[in-house]
């Protein structure tokens, strides 16, 4: 069916909106976690204390997008409604049970596991429902999305911080839940316009049956060549874009000492985050087709260049100014994301294909942070972490320069199919037109001559 463009759709929209800002905005601040965390559970003895605790927010952060083939299968199945639900519940017990820990290795599973699955599960859908409701607004409507999580990354480091000092780690955890309970009636808004697998199976045959694995695993995706670059493009662009969220916390306190309040470059990152995912969002509606990527090369152009200046920072005003930029990009670069598939794959694949790309992007995501807090324990500060940090989002974007004329390619290339079959065709009812003229003709001599 058309997209109505409205109506329940905004309803939808602020659910997803909602969905965004709780996973994000936790996850986004964890520098904050981190720091508590290290001071909670570290010991002077320990000399990998660093690179052990970076794993937690990194594990959890890489589990939100390696799930998600997965959940696009689930999704795909079952509607976005219930797994939705199902996907914030299990988040809501995650973190619950992170509460409860003594020691930092629980933490690898109940936060970095069970926690982030749940939130996988529970984000991916408020991606896919917006399709349902929206078409000419997408763009529009995703920047709003998005900028859920930069609202919460705006105010949560300093409810956290505040939460943090006043009622120690395990009680902001607890409270923290909240957001997840509220998620998990969120889901319920989810009423889907297209049906389900599950739901046209029943319909057809009264007892639901898995469709065959080809239509469950929808691989065909990767035969689109513009989508195969995309998918391995932006992953090799991220091997350092989470490093900053982990770290920047830490490295200002080894580099300005408590004199400084670190809170307000996560306030910077969230609130230029937000306003680059609204005009871009609403920039992306004006670019035609494939060319809304160099929105993205432009944006990790941005991001791998302020990576590397954080570094050179030697006063707090300089580093509020980076952040500044690389909040503004950031979201230039997330808010595109499902317009971008969409224009790649179309509105049928456009879940399996979000879904495969950001499980490709689990692994830099998850494996960028320990190996940034590993090189801090090595050499005692941060600056090679954040030089190497800046180079991957550069060549990643010069990857993602190619889409475009590779897109445009393969649409001239379908565009000749049909009509060489027209010709074909043309051709073949000429030539039987004359088989049958030729054979006429001696029939009538012989009809005459009788």
């Amino acid at each position: 069916p058309e997209p109505p463009e409205g109506g329940w759709g905004w309803v939808v929209m602020l659910a997803a909106m909602w969905c965004n800002g709780a996973v994000f905005g936790i996850q986004n601040s964890c520098g904050v976690l981190f720091v508590s965390m290290l001071r909670l559970f570290g010991s002077s003895e320990d000399k990998q204390l660093v690179f052990k605790t970076a794993w937690v927010s990194s594990l959890s952060m890489g589990m939100v997008f390696f799930c998600s083939p997965i959940v696009s299968i689930f999704t795909d199945l079952f509607g976005c409604r219930k797994v939705a639900v199902v996907g914030a519940a299990v988040g809501l017990v995650g973190l619950l049970s992170s509460s409860f820990v003594s020691t930092i290795e629980p933490l690898y599973f109940t936060y970095g596991i069970l926690f982030a699955c749940g939130c996988s599960f529970a984000y991916q859908p408020s991606l896919v429902i917006l399709g349902h409701y929206f078409k000419k607004r997408l763009g529009l409507v995703n920047g709003i999305v998005t900028a859920g999580s930069s609202l919460f990354t705006v105010s949560l480091p300093f409810l956290l911080r505040v939460l943090i000092d006043s009622v120690d780690l395990y009680n902001t955890l607890r409270v923290l839940c909240i957001l997840m309970f509220v998620l998990f009636l969120a889901g319920f808004t989810y009423k889907p316009l297209i049906p389900s697998t599950k739901d046209k199976e029943g319909g057809k045959k009264g007892k639901f049956k898995l469709p065959p694995a080809k239509k469950i695993c929808n691989f065909s995706v990767f035969k689109v060549l513009s989508y195969r670059i995309w998918a391995f493009g932006i992953p090799a662009a991220l091997f350092g874009y989470f490093v900053p969220y982990v770290h920047l916390m830490n490295h200002v306190k080894d580099r300005f000492g408590d004199s400084v309040p670190e809170e307000v470059l996560l306030l910077c990152l969230g609130i230029t985050s937000g306003v680059g995912r609204l005009v871009f969002g609403r920039v992306a509606d004006y670019i035609p087709g494939a060319k809304k990527i160099y929105l993205q090369v432009a944006s990790f152009f941005f991001i791998g260049l302020m990576s590397m200046m954080i570094p050179l920072c030697n006063v707090f005003g300089a580093l509020v100014a980076v952040c500044l930029f690389m909040g503004l990009f950031d979201g230039c670069f997330i808010c595109i994301m499902a317009p971008i598939a969409f224009e790649l794959v179309g509105a049928q694949d456009v879940s399996q294909a979000i879904g495969f790309l950001l499980g490709l992007m689990s692994v830099p995501m998850t494996v960028g942070p320990p190996i940034a807090g590993l090189l801090r324990d090595k050499l005692g500060t941060y600056d090679v972490a954040f030089y190497l940090a800046g180079v991957p989002p550069l060549i990643g974007g010069a990857i993602l320069c190619f889409i475009p004329w590779v897109h445009e390619r393969q649409k001239l290339k379908e565009r000749a199919k049909p009509v060489d079959g027209e010709t074909t065709e043309k051709m073949l009812e000429n030539e039987s037109t004359l088989v049958s003229d030729t054979t006429e003709k001696p029939v009538k001599e012989l009809d005459s001559g009788f």
